[in-house]
């Protein structure tokens, strides 16, 4: 698969300043908020998977690794349901990660019990740095895959 273009080849060009300016959102909640780093990790890669953004799937879980992040809970972000190794925080913020990436798919968006559960493990800062990590990445998200950007030559560390 190759990428059908960079917004990076110039620059100067009004998309490169803009995704520029994801880049510098993303990094402000990455490295400035309270919210747990590994459940920032986690919530990056599940919508990315949702999205099916190759590149972006292989760049958080490669960056999740490369932090500490075990293999089996890489693994398991597509089944945590599921799963017996996330905790109940973590698991709030990945259903509202869901549910914030398919909008479309439920009338009403994020459902209130996702909300109140969320709300149960985190502050109001964390809670709207959470919103906004959604927000990001489904928009970057959206950027890789109508770009067709490939996966899996991603260098951990590189980004995030």
């Amino acid at each position: 698969m190759t990428a059908r273009l960079s917004l990076f080849s110039n620059p100067d060009a009004p998309a490169a300043k803009a995704a520029a300016h994801f880049g510098t959102a993303s990094k402000t909640i990455l490295q400035d908020s309270t919210l747990p780093a590994a459940t920032q990790k986690l919530v990056l890669l599940r919508a990315s998977q949702i999205n099916g953004d190759a590149y972006a799937t292989d760049l958080w879980s490669k960056n999740a690794a490369a932090t500490g992040e075990s293999v089996t809970r890489i693994h398991l972000v597509a089944a945590w349901r599921e799963s017996t190794v996330f905790t109940d925080a973590e698991r709030a913020a990945l259903a509202l990660t869901e549910q914030g990436t398919r909008i479309a798919d439920a009338a009403s968006g994020v459902s209130d019990e996702v909300w109140a559960a969320t709300a149960k493990h985190y502050d109001e800062n964390q809670l709207s740095d959470l919103v906004m990590l959604i927000a990001l990445i489904n928009a970057t998200n959206r950027m890789g895959v109508i770009l067709r950007q490939p996966g899996g030559d991603y260098e951990p560390g590189r980004l995030g």
